[in-house]
């Protein structure tokens, strides 16, 4: 019943869209639309003219991201310029270092493109609510490995794994979505020392990539995401 009430619900939200590509702009204001959401604005690209004419701030901003990159950049913009705006970030694909990267500059959740309509519509309403939305699938990777881990503390997690105060150092760079290089440069060092301490995470946590340590490292709360 409360999913129902949820799904049904008529939300009277003011939306902005931004996205380069025309048809999807198009379609995702037609769809809102016709669930009660009002589009003040659907624009091609960030700026700082999307408030309404008589100053009216959107309460929810949704970026049609063409790369993770570009997306992650105009998120960051906007939440600078609409702080108290619920920002959304809708993406082709998804790994845990883009979902972070998007988090840090600000939004409020990460959708996927392969979405279809009443589960985003759903996603929506929830983050209007307050709730933070990422794919389901990042969730059931954390559901999966947590079956595969076990519940453990921070010292019995460590004793288990044998990791090192330099890899749980590297292990908190993997949470934050940081690439090899950037870490061999916080940490002045070689990226193929990174990349051999990587490895040697993954052994011990027996792991078969990064996004499952870092998952595995949030979900243990070894490290604070």
């Amino acid at each position: 019943m409360g999913e129902y009430i949820l799904m049904s619900m008529v939300i009277d939200t003011d939306v902005v869209i931004v996205g380069r590509n025309e048809i999807v702009r198009e379609g995702l204001s037609r769809i809102l639309a016709s669930e009660g959401f009002t589009v003040m604005a659907a624009v091609p690209e960030y700026t700082s003219e999307i408030a309404g004419r008589d100053g009216t701030m959107p309460q929810l901003i949704i970026v049609d991201a063409q790369t993770c990159d570009e997306g992650i950049e105009d998120c960051g913009l906007l939440r600078l310029a609409f702080p108290n705006s619920r920002l959304v970030m809708m993406a082709d694909g998804y790994d845990m270092e883009s979902i972070s990267r998007a988090f840090a500059a600000g939004v409020d959740g990460y959708l996927a493109k392969a979405i279809s309509c009443a589960p985003m519509v759903g996603a929506l309403k929830l983050i209007m609510m307050g709730e933070k939305i990422v794919p389901s699938q990042v969730v059931l990777a954390m559901t999966d490995i947590r079956a595969n881990t076990g519940k453990i503390d921070f010292y019995a997690a460590r004793m288990t794994a044998d990791l090192t105060d330099r890899e749980l150092e590297i292990l908190g760079h993997l949470v934050h979505g940081e690439a090899n290089k950037l870490i061999a440069r916080r940490l002045s060092v070689s990226e193929a020392t990174v990349k051999a301490h990587v490895k040697a995470i993954l052994r011990k946590l027996q792991l078969s990539n990064r996004t499952q340590a870092a998952i595995w490292a949030v979900n243990e709360r070894l490290i604070a995401a």
